[in-house]
């Protein structure tokens, strides 16, 4: 993947991958953090040379329709999106947890918002000769962690979403990636004791960038890298996905 010259949009822009990533790439491309807390944004939009930011919450329809006009208007030779915004909640399955409105919470942000936005931008993205869908899922959407067990049950949604829309667009100009990272060091892990146990953000968007460049289409980042090559092998993994579909 052509990795200079291009409009890039990244969801949750403003703070740990999304930041990092945008850090990268920034230097050779143009690119638009999004996100819903305009003082972080606009911290964000400060540190980071030749970058455009735009507050909108991916959750909110008219936000995203706002969104997506602007793009259209302003910015309509957008080649690359990346779906990076997420939430989580860390608790326990058991009694008297609400489980299902943190389930619907999560879901809200990890998994319907990105296919609503997704969709929309298709069309522009279509019209770029090259072009690229990242959708940044987890290790958790390989197997889930107890710790959050709804928000691994968002991800591995987003996961099952990814493949069958790499597969959708294979003859066209759109590539579709999906990030796996495992826990990361960045506020959104804090409950999860990422401080002391994440892999370093930037690590994790020097991995993206390296796998993006090289057209690898999945790439897992640190642990990651064990339970995808290794308890969900790239050949067993292609040869399921073909046989349910009928294409092997």
């Amino acid at each position: 993947m052509q990795t200079t010259g291009k409009i890039i949009l990244i969801t949750g822009g403003s703070s740990g991958i999304g930041f990092e990533i945008a850090k990268l790439l920034s230097a050779d491309n143009k690119v638009i953090i999004i996100g819903r807390n305009k003082q972080r944004l606009d911290e964000a939009h400060a540190k980071l040379p030749n970058t455009i930011a735009i507050q909108a919450d991916v959750t909110n329809e008219n936000d995203v329709n706002r969104l997506v006009n602007e793009i259209n208007i302003k910015y309509n030779d957008l080649s690359v999106l990346i779906n990076n915004a997420g939430f989580a909640y860390a608790y326990t399955l058991g009694e008297n947890v609400d489980a299902r409105t943190k389930a619907i919470a999560e879901f809200e942000t990890n998994y319907f918002s990105p296919i609503r936005l997704t969709e929309k931008l298709l069309p522009v993205l279509k019209n770029q000769s090259e072009s690229a869908v990242v959708n940044v899922t987890s290790a958790v959407a390989l197997t889930p962690w107890i710790a959050i067990p709804t928000y691994s049950d968002s991800k591995a949604a987003f996961r099952s979403y990814t493949q069958v829309l790499r597969h959708e667009l294979k003859n066209t100009s759109v590539k579709v990636f999906e990030l796996l990272p495992p826990l990361v060091d960045t506020p959104f892990s804090e409950e999860l004791n990422g401080k002391k146990y994440g892999m370093p953000v930037t690590d994790v968007a020097a991995g993206f960038l390296k796998g993006f460049k090289e057209d690898q289409f999945e790439i897992p980042v640190g642990v990651a890298v064990d339970l995808r090559n290794g308890f969900f092998a790239e050949t067993a993994r292609i040869g399921a996905f073909n046989a349910m579909n009928q294409l092997a």
